[in-house]
């Protein structure tokens, strides 16, 4: 008879969400209650669906050692907190992606289901709309063509968290941070070093507004190339450097809230 109540506890203890408390009443006498009884995200093993949004940083370009750049890094992070039985990663990320295009491919749908689903995002855009302009005024640039962009670029990717949240309104949002590929050059500090740093503030103000995302600063990681973080391109991160990004989410994903460190638990 015990091991039925046994039982009967754990099938409702199951079926309760984050607040529920109740009370047992099998006689008059004896009452059995449970008050705040908060089923961890660990409780039951889950799949978890992780989606990779963005340009070349997010698709893992310059990884000599072939393991899908920082994301199939923290993919594989996730496979070792508790709870969590398997990670399946959609990448929709390509190279040479910036915000315009990848607010049309959003507008088009072509995302729709990977975004509808995922419990994580993960996004990098910029790189190229920075490039862009680089390319158009190579002999010329000056600060106002990348305010000008910057007006630009912060539009379209307020736009692109707005058709991401009418798709997905409770999944985790990773927004990625850019660094100045210049400084590998000089390794001096540049007028380039202001304008990362405005876009960037752009990124974060976008996270915080949104409530449930997570900005992630990376451009102190690669604003020298001594650590040989660079590919040999110079522009993408290697192995090394997708690492140490891999590192940097984690510690970010923990300081934002989404990851309990201490009980080695996922808080999505």
């Amino acid at each position: 008879m015990k091991y039925i109540f046994y039982l009967l506890c754990i099938i409702l203890l199951g079926g309760c969400d984050n607040h529920d408390t109740f009370t047992l009443d099998f006689t008059e006498k004896e009452s059995i209650s449970f008050e705040e009884y908060v089923i961890p995200y660990s409780f039951f093993p889950r799949t978890l669906q992780m989606v990779g949004i963005g340009d070349s940083l997010t698709k893992g370009v310059g990884d000599e050692l072939k393991k899908e750049g920082y994301i199939g890094r923290v993919k594989r992070d996730f496979l070792q907190f508790n709870g969590i039985e398997d990670v399946v990663l959609t990448n929709t990320a390509l190279r040479g992606r910036r915000s315009d295009q990848l607010l049309k491919l959003l507008k088009n749908g072509d995302f729709d289901y990977a975004i509808r689903n995922a419990d994580i995002m993960m996004i990098t855009i910029g790189g190229n709309d920075l490039m862009k302009i680089v390319k158009k005024d190579l002999f010329n640039l000056k600060v106002e063509s990348f305010e000008k962009g910057l007006v630009s670029f912060e539009n379209n990717y307020m736009k692109i968290i707005d058709k991401i949240r009418k798709i997905n309104s409770n999944g985790k949002i990773v927004l990625i941070g850019l660094y100045n590929p210049v400084s590998v050059v000089t390794e001096e500090s540049s007028e380039f070093d202001a304008i990362i740093n405005d876009w960037n503030k752009t990124i974060e103000n976008i996270a915080k507004n949104d409530g449930n995302a997570c900005f992630v600063p990376i451009e102190k990681l690669f604003d020298t190339n001594k650590d040989l973080v660079y590919h040999t391109d110079f522009f993408h991160p290697n192995s090394k450097g997708y690492q140490l990004m891999e590192e940097t989410i984690i510690r970010s994903l923990v300081e934002c809230g989404f990851i309990d460190e201490e009980n080695r638990e996922l808080l999505f």
